[in-house]
């Protein structure tokens, strides 16, 4: 047998894990912050490290505990932001068995009889280092009792103790700990330095990688330098010494960008049988479905985003093809089928994640999204109902035929579809009983030509809790027949909006659209009634004797006004009448 050390592999993220400050990339301004502080000795008694999982917090901690202990190839150094790496501390530090630098998952040891150790070992010098280094990876994984046990060391520990805590959920730290520490946010990386770092490492590993494969790998890292690291080492395995976008591509389970593009493309348009045929295809190549609706709803954002700021496609992950198309589909694609796009995926994810069959699902998806694509929004059917029945215009993918392949009838039909003809009430006739008319929705929304009638309609209706709340609540802004734009009173209901379009949809039987602004209202239908009492009691609110009343009496209330003409018609009234001749018992007769 060999008496040679049997070389084992090391994974890309451990191997190029880095050992220096200069080592780290995207922390630049932590970076900053630690080379001023140790070079002006400034140097904290705990620090913490937040960020998503693999931007480098654990390794971080580790290049401040070899800073601090480092002495140099001279064993005469002081702490330092650049670690030899030679000397004994760093060595040890590096293979993790250093007696100085202890440290502990916070996952799997929460109690406080964990901590307790760590408090009843501090007030003990280091046994060969400078300093004491306690690093607690996880550290929002302790309990409350753990961390509480851990304060009063934390604010005042021995001047050879530091502590370096790394978490993911910085939210979960109590703010009594934050409030003991140096906090230092770990930033994701940005692609540009992603892909430059990928690029580094893969030429350092002789391997042959395209540049589109290392920009699918950026995206799918997300920001996580582990993460891109680990990518990049499987697929320079299962592309076996080149690897193409395509290699990538089915090693991550995606689908390829330009097809999920045309996958969108064909949804938008509502052409339902290729957008289908397209799924099928994709699924064949080995695509996931729940892959492929994450990937469309990545697209439905990305082409959000840059139709609100262009220059989001300036992303160097982003081919210029891809990026051209992206920015003709917001340019000409509403926010209205985009947002509804959105919204639609994410319960289309949930349910694929539940269905047995997830193509199956998948499919159902995409009927679903290619049949709602071309519905108008609300407001532009309301404007076309408001506008009168005109020449139907044909779908993109020639919807207005009926479903038996024939012709439209007629010039209205396409508003018939749109609208059916409905049972419209004409309020209680002269027996009480209501005349139900069959007519078209612009018929029936004529009878409405003002808001009054729409009040009346309530009225006749006998919906005394609607109209009181309609007279006291509604403050009218917009009205068309339809619609109605209203700012709410503070003490209006939160259901108002909705409950006034069922009830007239209901009795009108067309949709109405009702909704709420939040400026611009006019005065209540109570508040002009009750104008005039409302001025007298402004008037009322401005005679001393009144506020003298009022700082007396806090809680007093103004309940009746009267004018002295009123009073004096009130004691008018209620006066006896005058007896011309009284008579009087002590009189003579």
């Amino acid at each position: 047998m060999s008496d040679q050390p049997e070389t084992r592999y090391q994974v890309l993220a451990r191997k190029y894990r880095p050992e220096t400050f200069a080592d780290l990339v995207g922390q630049e301004a932590m970076v900053r912050t630690l080379k001023n502080a140790f070079a002006a000795s400034r140097i904290a008694q705990a620090f913490i490290m937040t960020g998503i999982r693999g931007t480098g917090k654990t390794t971080t901690a580790r290049i401040i505990a070899k800073g601090l202990n480092c002495v140099g190839p001279d064993g005469q150094g002081s702490p330092t932001t650049e670690p030899c790496g030679t000397c004994e501390h760093c060595v040890a530090i590096m293979e993790g068995r250093h007696v100085d630098v202890m440290e502990m998952d916070a996952a799997s040891r929460t109690g406080v009889g964990d901590i307790r150790e760590i408090i009843d070992s501090v007030h003990y010098r280091a046994a060969s280092a400078r300093y004491k280094v306690y690093i607690i990876d996880e550290v929002h994984m302790l309990s409350t009792n753990a961390f509480n046990a851990l304060l009063k060391t934390l604010e005042e520990p021995p001047a050879h103790v530091k502590f370096i805590f790394a978490t993911t959920e910085i939210r979960k730290v109590p703010v009594t700990v934050l409030s003991r520490c140096q906090r230092f946010d770990l930033r994701r990386i940005e692609p540009e330095v992603m892909i430059a770092l990928l690029r580094k490492i893969a030429t350092a590993e002789g391997a042959t990688i395209a540049d589109d494969a290392l920009a699918l790998i950026t995206r799918a890292a997300e920001g996580s330098a582990r993460d891109a690291t680990s990518l990049l080492d499987q697929a320079i395995s299962h592309g076996a010494g080149e690897t193409t976008a395509d290699q990538v591509r089915a090693m991550l389970g995606l689908a390829d960008r330009g097809r999920i593009l045309d996958l969108f493309d064909m949804i938008m348009k509502g052409d339902a049988a290729a957008a289908l045929t397209e799924l099928s295809a994709q699924y064949a190549d080995g695509a996931d479905p729940m892959a492929v609706l994450r990937d469309l709803a990545e697209v439905t954002h990305w082409i959000s985003v840059i139709k609100i700021t262009p220059e989001a496609a300036d992303d160097p992950t982003v081919p210029p093809d891809e990026k051209a198309r992206g920015l003709g589909m917001a340019q000409n694609l509403p926010m209205r089928a985009l947002t509804r796009m959105w919204q639609m995926l994410l319960k289309s994810i949930e349910e694929v994640s539940a269905a047995p069959n997830a193509m199956m699902a998948a499919e159902m998806a995409v009927i679903r999204l290619t049949h709602v694509a071309d519905l108008p929004d609300p407001e532009a059917l309301l404007r076309r109902l408001s506008e009168g029945p005109g020449p139907s215009t044909p779908a993109p993918n020639g919807r207005n035929a009926a479903p038996n392949g024939q012709p439209s009838a007629g010039p209205s039909a396409g508003v018939s579809q749109l609208a059916p003809r409905s049972v419209v009430s004409t309020g209680p006739t002269s027996s009480g009983a209501a005349t139900a008319l069959a007519m078209a929705p612009e018929v029936a929304l004529a009878r409405y030509a003002t808001f009054p009638a729409v009040v009346e309609l309530i009225r006749a209706n006998r919906d005394v809790k609607l109209l009181v709340e309609v007279e006291n609540n509604l403050r009218l802004v917009r009205y068309s027949p339809g619609r109605i734009e209203f700012e709410p009173t503070p003490s209006a209901p939160r259901d108002l909006a909705a409950t006034l379009a069922q009830r007239l949809q209901s009795w009108t039987g067309v949709r109405w659209g009702v909704s709420v602004v939040s400026e611009g209202g006019a005065q209540t239908i109570a508040e002009e009634r009750n104008a005039d009492r409302l001025l007298a009691e402004a008037e009322a609110h401005q005679n001393p004797v009144v506020q003298a009343v009022f700082a007396a009496f806090p809680g007093a209330k103004i309940t009746e006004i009267r004018t002295p003409a009123e009073t004096q018609a009130q004691a008018a009234a209620t006066a006896l009448p005058e007896v011309e001749d009284e008579w009087d018992p002590f009189e003579d007769s």
